[in-house]
Order: structure tokens, then C-alpha cells, then sequence
């Protein structure tokens, strides 16, 4: 039976099959590099009622450059098989993507067009055998990572009866090096929140900003994973704190989609509390964790006893330490603070330093 990744309830329909075979290639775990870096890189979708307005949903490509990057794994062979073609598997397992409404073991079938991924390998005479590291709880039913059996002969037929076809792609595996620094890169820019909360079409916005929350909330968990098995502990207290914000962001989205999509008026605060969320990603994840991170090795104690509140709590923290603190942040992110910013006020908290941090980061 095949060990599916821990994580899989934090990876989109695309990633959650590249990290069934990063761990099945290089070993349980190697699938959270897959979260190293915290990053966004909106694009404007290109068609539909929204055309024009940014997205954070990876393309295909962009996550085969992240696989290729940070799990080891290489494609060496892309094409789209003819209809009812049954692609050779006898070099090892194929990674394919198609339309998740005409596949019978997902949620979707018959209910939503959207990309998905899954696994055929070859199980011996005629019979094939489909992996699927998907896990997600929808409101058309449950996907939970799974495997099935399909005659060759029935996943041909599967095959052809997609209008649009299917990709395989075949990898490469490849030392994956040494696990990648984490990593914060700043949120997507103002219009992105914009471009949501001004369209006009209320439903078709608010119906992909439910898909959206869902990626960034997702991408938070799977980053907050890398992070501990980096630590080795648990999480600290805001971290914890912070994914549950993006919790109750998704759940507010989809309510707001729900009432919306049955006639009913649009609850408020909707976008105000998804700028909230990402504001304090830097916080949390960014300059935050950073902060966090020294404060712990400079007091000897464990991070998740540490909370954004005062540090004079700590008997470990007096005077020398709070400079000690100062002079590692400066010489590990290369910025001088500005004298009149060091008082002992500013000095005292993990949420004061991390504003210390932000404003010489921001005068760079």
C-alpha cells in the first residue's frame, strides 16, 4: 500500500501527486520543501467573466519548475496520448492531468471543470493502478487519498471519454540537495484584493475568491509544516493563531459565495478580513519569524513559549540579552535601526522588534 504524504490535506490537486512521488522517490517528508518558500506570484486570468483580474493558482508549468526545484523531480517525457491511447507505463509511474469532472473517484465528477492530477502505474497483466494523493472536504462530498484497480481496457475507454484529453508526464528523479532556507516573500499587491471585491459579476468573483482563500490558506499550512519539521518542535502560539485566521477567511468566503449564489445579500467585512490576514503574514511569517527565532536562541528557551507580548515576563530576558537581540537582527538582515527607535519600548516585545525590523527593512 502506498504511504500517501502526511501533509496532503495542505496541497492543492496538482502538488498533491508531485509530493506522492518526491516522498515515494527520496523519502517520507520530502513533499514540505514544496512550502519552503511562502511566495506569491499573482497573474491576470486570461479568459471567462473575470478575465483580467490577478490569481495566486499556479500553472501547470510553474509547479513542474517548483518540483524540478525543490523535490527532485524532473520531467523527462510530455505529450497528450491519442483518444483511448493507453500510455506506456512500464517505465515506472505517470503523472497525468485532466479535467477532475469526467473522473469517477473525485468529488467533482460530473459537477466542477477543474485541473486535476493522479498517478497510473503498472499492477501486473492487464490492470492498471491509479494513485490519488488528494484530500479535500467539498460540498459535493469528500476526496481522501486513495488507490483503484482499472482494467486497461475501462481506462482506455476512461481516456477517451474526455473531450479535452489528458497530459502525461514522466519523471526523472534527481537528489533533491540540501533542504532550502524558508522563506517570506511579500504579499500580492493591492489590486488583487480589488479586483474581487469591485466586480461586478458578485457570484463569479466570490465563487473564485473561495478557490483563492482556499490556495493562500493551504499555502500557509504547508509552509507552517516546513517550518517544523525544520525545528523539529512545534509551533509557536501565533503561528497557530495565525493559520486560524486563514481558517476563518476561507469559511467567511464561502459563506459570502453561498448566500450570494442563492440570491441572498453579501455578508460584509469580507475583504477587509482577507487584508488583515495577508498584512500579518509578514508578521507571522516574514520579519516575525525571524524576530522569534533570535529572541528563542538568545534566551535559550523554546520558541513556542514565546508570545508577541511583553519579553521582561521571561527571566531569562534582561538588558544585555535585549541588545544582544538587536545587534544579531542588524547584523542578519544588514540594516542599522534608527537610534530613536532604540528604547527600551521598542525593545521589550517580539511585535515591538518586529516593527523595529519593518521600518529599517522599509527604508532599504
Amino acid at each position: 500500500m502506498t504511504a500517501f504524504p502526511a501533509h496532503a490535506q495542505h496541497l492543492d490537486c496538482l502538488q498533491a501527486n508531485l509530493a506522492l512521488l518526491a516522498d515515494r522517490h527520496h523519502g517520507a517528508g520530502t513533499h514540505t520543501r514544496l512550502g519552503a518558500v511562502l511566495r506569491h506570484a499573482p497573474r491576470p486570468l486570461a479568459d471567462g467573466p473575470l478575465a483580467g483580474v490577478l490569481t495566486v493558482e499556479p500553472t501547470l508549468d510553474e509547479q513542474l519548475a517548483a518540483a524540478a526545484a525543490l523535490i527532485g523531480l524532473h520531467v523527462t517525457d510530455r505529450r497528450r496520448p491519442g483518444p483511448g491511447e493507453v500510455p506506456d507505463t512500464a517505465g515506472g509511474p505517470l503523472y497525468v492531468v485532466a479535467d477532475a469532472y469526467h473522473l469517477p473517484w473525485v468529488p467533482y465528477h460530473g459537477t466542477k471543470h477543474v485541473e486535476h492530477s493522479f498517478l497510473v502505474d503498472d499492477d501486473g497483466g492487464d490492470t492498471l493502478l491509479i494513485s490519488d494523493a488528494y484530500h479535500n472536504d467539498t460540498q459535493w462530498g469528500r476526496a481522501r487519498p486513495l488507490q483503484l484497480p482499472y482494467a486497461r481496457e475501462d481506462f482506455a475507454a476512461l481516456l477517451k471519454a474526455l473531450p479535452d484529453g489528458a497530459e502525461t508526464l514522466r519523471f526523472t528523479p534527481r537528489p533533491p540537495g540540501a533542504p532550502p532556507e524558508p522563506g517570506h516573500v511579500p504579499g500580492p499587491p493591492p489590486q488583487y484584493l480589488r479586483g474581487y471585491a469591485e466586480h461586478p459579476d458578485r457570484q463569479a468573483a466570490l465563487e473564485a475568491f473561495t478557490l483563492e482563500t482556499w490556495l493562500l490558506a493551504r499555502a500557509r499550512r504547508l509552509h507552517a509544516a516546513y517550518l517544523e519539521e525544520r525545528r523539529g518542535a512545534g509551533l509557536p502560539e501565533p503561528v497557530r493563531e495565525h493559520l486560524q485566521r486563514w481558517d476563518a477567511l476561507v469559511e467567511h468566503a464561502y459563506l459570502a459565495f453561498r448566500r450570494v449564489d442563492r440570491g441572498r445579500a453579501e455578508p460584509p467585512g469580507l475583504f477587509e478580513r482577507a487584508a488583515d490576514a495577508l498584512a500579518q503574514d509578514a508578521a507571522v511569517f516574514g520579519a516575525g519569524a525571524a524576530v522569534r527565532e533570535v529572541v528563542a536562541s538568545v534566551l535559550r528557551v523554546d520558541e513556542t513559549v514565546l508570545s508577541d507580548g511583553d519579553l521582561t515576563a521571561h527571566p531569562e530576558f534582561n538588558s544585555i540579552r535585549m541588545v544582544e537581540v538587536v545587534e544579531i537582527l542588524e547584523e542578519r538582515f544588514a540594516v542599522e535601526f534608527d537610534p530613536a527607535d532604540l528604547v527600551p519600548e521598542n525593545l521589550q516585545s517580539v511585535a515591538g522588534l518586529c516593527a523595529l525590523l519593518n521600518r529599517a527593512l522599509d527604508h532599504e
